[in-house]
């Protein structure tokens, strides 16, 4: 199933519509989506590096725009959508501690939290609860978001080959890895706040 999975996004990056696929995806998973474009965007840069940096360009901004959405979730429709986002994912009491932190540690909080495991929604539903100012957000976010899926990218493009065999060697290892890394970014979310 995970070899089919692959292969059909490893399809999708020679589709005339990937860049919409990559940027739909990583739109989503900064506001409300709970899987991260990483798993689009490493098939993708893998299959068709030509396009590598483009791709990294488009997670970035979508990213971003999406997180604009998650701020809009915190600010303005915390006391419905907001609310109820959060406690899908049972973060409603950490939330409350995580927001107290912005009066402190804002920027710090934006950079570092997305760039980890941490789901990059929490930060941007928290940023827009808090009240931390939207241009400086949009700019955080570009930095941090930039910094992710560029590195990542790099990365692809250098050692792309060595790393295209191993994860075709041991895809089910690496998409538990995956999954592992998105837990342990919850439960570090939980114990930190």
């Amino acid at each position: 199933m995970l070899r089919r999975l692959y292969k059909k996004v490893s399809d999708l990056a020679h589709h005339r519509f990937a860049g919409w696929w990559l940027f739909a995806v990583s739109f989503a998973e900064s506001s409300f989506f709970p899987f991260p474009p990483d798993t689009m965007l490493v098939p993708m840069v893998l299959t068709n590096p030509k396009k590598a940096w483009w791709f990294a360009t488009l997670c970035t901004i979508a990213s971003v725009a999406g997180g604009v959405v998650g701020y809009a979730l915190g600010a303005w429709l915390y006391s419905s959508v907001g609310h109820w986002l959060v406690a899908v994912y049972g973060m409603a009491h950490e939330l409350d501690t995580f927001r107290e932190m912005y009066a402190q540690y804002g920027a710090w909080i934006i950079l570092l939290k997305g760039f980890t495991p941490i789901p990059y929604k929490l930060v941007t539903i928290a940023s827009g609860l808090a009240g931390y100012p939207l241009f400086t957000f949009i700019v955080l976010s570009f930095i941090t978001r930039g910094v992710r899926f560029y590195l990542l990218t790099w990365l692809l493009v250098k050692f792309g080959e060595p790393i295209r065999e191993q994860m075709e060697k041991h895809m089910e290892t690496m998409l538990l890895l995956l999954v592992v890394c998105t837990v342990v970014g919850f439960f570090a979310f939980k114990l930190l706040f």
